[in-house]
């Protein structure tokens, strides 16, 4: 009677608009650049029309808020505590995006009270309701709490660099998360390249070794430049793309746009959507983690 509910409900959810694509952004470990992608990503969508909110869910280490130039004082954790609304937590930042920051403290989303769990679904469902994507900025490695969202999570955008470490330390994420969930879809990015020719190799490398051992194709979204003006743009508090638009890198970042739509246009053809999945597996683990 549950599932027949749930899936009632997320029938409903569809009937009254097409749900928000929910996506996470990974890498196999940290410095890769992987915050300053997810921002001007999300930028980079809002200007083809998209309305996009990034959750920054990089426990402990959260940065986006920075990047733009703006600090939220309330959290995920604070909405989840029931301390504030939930549009408390949502934060207007420049370039027609938006933010949610989790704030520190979790483990597993098993270990949260049932209300906090029905709070955070309910939340979720305004969003998926409000945003055409949802960009959740995950911490580097698998946390407990990170795999319980990339589980659920239908789309995984993986970021590498061309050193050897960086590339089996992606392989080894998208492993991880492939035998816990084979039907996961996973775009690959190499970022801080120094010609196209690295970052050509460097993301037929990862996609072969994907290929040969987990049998698993996965989609090149493109690669972006090292380039200085992302320093300056980190000091200055204003993403690149908006403080220097006309770079290396901000070019690059267009054509990984393009690619990606795309392959959402494509993948929304092929396939039903699959937007309302990430609430029901999530909740497929919370109950099974008590009981």
């Amino acid at each position: 009677m549950r599932d027949q509910a749930e899936k009632l409900r997320m029938k409903m959810l569809e009937c009254q608009g097409a749900l928000g694509r929910s996506i996470a952004v990974v890498s196999g470990k940290g410095g890769v650049g992987k915050s300053n992608f997810t921002t001007n990503f999300a930028i980079k969508l809002a200007k083809q029309g998209k309305k996009v909110m990034i959750l920054d869910m990089d426990i402990g280490m959260a940065n986006v808020h920075i990047l733009i130039g703006n600090q939220g004082k309330y959290n995920l954790r604070d909405y989840l505590e029931g301390n504030v609304s939930f549009d408390e937590i949502i934060y207007r930042a420049p370039y027609d995006i938006h933010f949610i920051s989790g704030g520190s403290g979790f483990s597993s989303v098993v270990e949260w009270s049932k209300d906090m769990f029905d709070a955070f679904v309910y939340g979720y469902e305004k969003l998926q309701k409000e945003y055409d994507y949802i960009l959740f900025d995950m911490g580097a490695g698998a946390t407990n709490w990170a795999l319980d969202v990339l589980t659920s999570i239908d789309e995984i955008i993986v970021i590498t660099t061309a050193e050897p470490t960086s590339i089996t330390d992606a392989y080894s994420m998208i492993k991880f998360i492939y035998f816990r969930e084979p039907s996961k879809t996973f775009y690959i990015l190499a970022n801080r390249v120094y010609s196209n020719i690295e970052g050509k190799e460097t993301l037929e490398r990862l996609r072969n070794t994907v290929l040969k051992f987990l049998s698993k194709e996965v989609f090149i979204l493109g690669w972006m430049p090292e380039d200085e003006t992302v320093r300056k743009a980190v000091i200055k508090q204003v993403p690149f793309t908006i403080s220097y638009p006309d770079t290396p890198i901000s070019k690059s970042l267009d054509e990984i746009i393009k690619r990606f739509l795309l392959e959402q246009r494509k993948a929304e053809i092929s396939m039903p959507s699959t937007a309302g999945s990430f609430l029901t597996r999530l909740k497929r683990i919370f109950l099974k983690g008590r009981g």
